[in-house]
């Protein structure tokens, strides 16, 4: 076997992700090795109480706030500042139903944000839970079990297996160990670390003993930048951005216009607290004070679906960052693939030996009487029955030994004849075989070969007593395949939008493999190119303009340190990206955290699942794709509450701005010569305003199960297009209420419109104020209708609950203003509200028709990329269609066939190329 074909495969083998031996140290682990220096009797007593006071001790640094100031919070932003006003007011004119209503919902919107924020510190505890482990630590000449918390660099412990690394440790002088960084890096396989090397705190020793000196403990180690990092991330939800979008917006008008009533208000001799009392339930009626409720239970709603298809959901706001993400960055070991070692193709040097042959021969080279001691081991011991090999004697057996590589057994065979076999790294035991000149060129191409892609190679060799050298049998390959629903899963992903990234510590032929079986291209990229990650310091905003073309173009990323996958993350959402992380380690934490939406499969780590916001309960990803599916479902019907709320607050507040500053009831009755006197503006009962408020936003909770089609793309709150058709819904219910109270304040001329058309006899200012306010409450709700589809409103039946919920608050508004329990209102009659209600459904019917027509104008001008987004999903929709998937197979087997009648030399030919 060629030297250079050797050095690829112990490359392979020996080379596993960063951090591991002979990998290339990329992080600064800050060890001052001027500390390392430590005799066989450890530390002193007196020197060890010196670094712990200057390094302290073994954990991890926490950043916290208080529970108290986090509630605070809620109760001192921009919506709560303004509804502690309203309630103050309230108490100061005794008002004092308003005054509880409002403490109700202020109460219920804090506790509810509270509760939520209350979690952001489960990733940095569990990874604090994490260090607690007991340590064997030499000092003053004695070993003594003590808590690892108490480490400093300069300590000696012992490393046994079975045991954890308690601290970033520098292995001593003796043999190599094997351990395990699954946990950290991703490798599917334990590391051999050889005197010098640098074992991680939260790896877990395997095989063999040897004494180490700490080097790094608490924050300085790997494993508390991990932590470092996780604790660096600290963003405001992208969902209560844009509800904070939204109540600014809001905020804004409603200022605006209110205020302007109440300096007209009190410019026509209106008492203050009056005037303010109703400008403020005015102003809180049209505020969406409900909105983080209303969102939060249909989030709540959805998560218990989400539940239901394995899919836990630990923050409620990733269900709507869930909707939108269109990149996911997926974790191989474990996520992908199936996190064990697979048995692949058995090949045969010796002609009449089978693969069952090679396999048992392997299976003798272990002690099968005993519970296998490794994964090869397990993996060869499962492969085959293990009741004939009791017809052999096991006479010696040398285990494997990091070293040399290679494990061996001596028996006798059912004939009593001795021989031994051999089994490990295929150049190290075709360097004991005697038929090695014989098979070495084709020996060596399979192993090369096997070793670019990614496959293991384990060789096997026999030799009878007497015997001049070994034989070469066979060589077993094995692999950490996919899971079976990986490539379907990544199918489906790709059919709604969403492009997928493979992240792993693995090495990068393996990742190329894994990749290539899975479709997912095989444009590996190594992180030598990212830049080094301060923990200490904020991201650069620049790191998408430098860093994220790279990253979109690389179909995955090979030998990546937590840092790498923390940075990939982070440039792909400056580029723009809405972006979803999967991964199970400690390693994957960070990124976890950092992605839009962090999701820990099924067996992660306490780090992994306390910094995801979604926490799968079955195995691979094919969850993910109904979790996206039903987000997008949640999203949309958030979307038209959005819409719907916007249009209310418009409707109202447009509205009575208007009715006050405009019409005036005394132009209407005195010219008439009324002997009755009303108000100098038109004004509805403060109490009026606190019931519409009450049933309608009360009652659209149900909007949670109303019925929708969730899109083929990603999401995104399109606020440009959400803003115009809201207002445009509620300018269209502001015309038609205006219009009816127009009418109904010139009820009393003979030439006005009730009277002359309608045929009706006098109506009451009191009536009048009674039928405004059935109008706006009937016209609010019926808004949720035309809100909830881009087409005609009957183009999607509505759920049965959301329908349910609009009769009872519509049949409730219509049967308080026939029996009005409140004064200074009267109660219609039953034509008055018969009549109200068929003016407002033909309004509805128009407001419909025009919300069409605007959809259609915002199509054409393409406002915010509007029709860009709709061609992408006809598109996609065409392509997945059922005619086009059958051309495309069609295709693939035209090909197929063109292959099959190749000549061999020119299959030969094509693949030299």
């Amino acid at each position: 076997m060629s030297s250079s074909s050797s050095q690829r495969y112990d490359k392979l083998k020996e080379a596993p992700p960063p951090g591991a031996p002979g990998a290339t140290e990329e992080i600064e682990l800050n060890i001052d090795h001027s500390l390392l220096n430590t005799g066989e009797d450890g530390l002193d007593s007196n020197e060890w109480r010196r670094r712990l006071s200057e390094f302290g001790r073994n954990e991890l640094e926490e950043k916290t706030k208080s529970k108290w100031t986090i509630l605070l919070g809620h109760f001192t932003g921009p919506m709560p500042c303004m509804i502690w006003t309203a309630i103050f007011i309230e108490a100061l004119i005794q008002d004092w139903p308003n005054f509880w209503v409002l403490l109700v919902l202020q109460v219920v919107n804090g506790l509810v944000g509270f509760h939520e924020d209350s979690k952001a510190g489960d990733a940095v505890a569990a990874l604090k839970a994490s260090l607690k482990p007991e340590a064997q630590v030499k000092r003053d000449g004695k070993w003594t079990k003590t808590s690892a918390a108490e480490l400093v660099p300069g300590d000696r412990v012992a490393l046994n297996a079975g045991a954890n690394v308690p601290a970033d440790c520098k292995v001593c002088e003796g043999l190599p160990i094997d351990i395990d960084q699954a946990a950290l890096t991703g490798e599917s396989l334990p590391v051999t670390f050889y005197p010098g090397d640098i074992a991680k705190m939260g790896s877990t020793v395997v095989r063999g003993e040897i004494d180490a000196i700490v080097a790094s403990t608490g924050s300085n180690t790997f494993f508390g930048k991990t932590a470092a990092m996780i604790q660096s991330v600290d963003e405001i939800p992208h969902f209560q951005v844009i509800l904070l979008s939204v109540t600014k917006f809001l905020l804004a008008v409603s200022m605006v216009l209110v205020g302007i009533c109440l300096v007209f208000l009190l410019s026509n001799g209106e008492g203050f607290l009056a005037a303010l009392a109703f400008c403020v339930v005015l102003l809180v009626a049209s505020i969406p004070i409900a909105m983080q409720v209303v969102c939060t239970t249909t989030m709540a709603l959805g998560s218990r679906k989400l539940a239901e298809q394995k899919a836990i959901v630990a923050r409620l706001s990733s269900i709507e960052q869930l909707a939108s993400m269109n990149m996911l960055c997926s974790d191989k070991t474990g996520t992908l693939t199936l996190n064990k070692m697979v048995l692949q193709e058995v090949f045969s040097y010796v002609n009449g030996v089978s693969s069952n042959d090679i396999l048992v021969l392997a299976a003798l080279a272990a002690k099968w009487k005993e519970p296998a001691k490794d994964a090869l081991d397990t993996l060869v011991l499962n492969a085959i029955d293990l009741e004939p090999l009791d017809a052999y004697e096991q006479l010696d057996y040398i285990p494997f030994d990091p070293s040399k590589k290679r494990t061996e057994s001596t028996l006798l065979d059912p004939q009593k004849k001795k021989f031994s076999v051999m089994k490990g790294a295929p150049n190290i035991v075709l360097g004991f075989c005697s038929n090695k000149s014989e098979i070495e060129e084709s020996f060596e191409a399979q192993v090369d070969n096997f070793a670019n892609r990614g496959i293991r190679c384990l060789a096997v060799a026999r030799k009878y007593d007497g015997a001049d050298g070994h034989t070469m049998m066979g060589l077993l390959t094995f692999l950490d395949p996919p899971r079976p629903d990986t490539k379907e899963t990544i199918e489906r992903a790709k059919d709604r939008g969403v492009g997928v990234k493979m992240i792993t510590g693995d090495h990068s032929a393996i990742a190329k493999e894994t990749c290539r079986t899975l479709g997912l291209g095989d444009n590996i990229c190594l992180p030598s190119n990212l830049p080094d990650y301060d923990i200490k310091q904020e991201l650069p905003l620049t790191l998408g303009d430098e860093y994220g073309e790279q990253c979109e173009n690389c179909d995955g990323f090979a030998q990546v340190y937590p840092e790498h996958k923390f940075i990939i993350v982070e440039a792909l959402r400056q580029r723009g990206w809405a972006c979803g992380m999967t991964g199970d380690g400690v390693n994957d934490a960070p990124a976890l955290k950092k992605a839009d939406v962090g999701i820990a499969v099924q067996g992660a780590t306490d780090a992994a699942r306390a910094a995801a916001d979604l926490i799968l309960t079955a195995p691979g990803l094919s969850v993910i794709i109904d979790a996206i599916t039903i987000s997008r479902s949640i999203f949309q019907r958030m979307k038209n509450y959005v819409i719907y709320r916007v249009a209310c607050t418009i409707q109202l507040l447009s509205f009575f701005f208007i009715a006050v500053i405009f019409l005036h009831p005394r132009r209407y009755f005195k010219p008439l010569g009324s002997d009755y006197d009303p108000p100098p503006y038109f004004n509805l009962p403060v109490v009026a305003l606190v019931v519409i408020t009450i049933l309608n936003d009360g009652t659209i909770i149900s909007i949670a199960y109303d019925h929708v089609i969730p899109s083929s793309r990603p999401e995104r709150w399109n606020l440009p297009v959400v803003f115009s058709v809201a207002c445009w819904l509620g300018l269209v219910a502001v015309a038609s209420s205006m219009l009816l109270l127009h009418w109904g304040l010139e009820a009393q001329d003979p030439d006005g419109f009730f009277r002359n058309v309608m045929g009706l006899e006098d109506i009451s200012y009191e009536e009048v104020m009674t039928m405004l306010y059935l109008k706006i409450s009937l016209s609010d709700f019926f808004t949720v209708f035309a809100a909830r589809t881009q087409g005609h409103f009957w183009e999607r039946k509505p759920g049965q609950l959301l329908f349910i919920a609009a009769v009872f608050a519509t049949m409730s508004s219509t049967a308080l203003s026939m029996h009005w329990p409140f004064g200074k209102m009267a109660s219609l009659n039953s034509y008055l509200a018969i009549l109200t209600w068929m003016y407002c459904i033909i309004w509805f019917l128009i407001q419909d028709y025009l919300k069409v027509v605007l959809y259609k104008a915002l199509y054409h001008h393409d406002v915010d990329g509007i029709r860009t987004e709709a061609e992408a999903c006809e598109k996609l929709a065409s392509e997945n269609s059922l005619p086009n998937r059958v051309a495309r197979l069609e295709v693939s087997m035209e090909e197929m066939k063109r292959l099959l009648a190749t000549t061999p030399e020119a299959l030969a030919a094509a693949a030299s190329k």
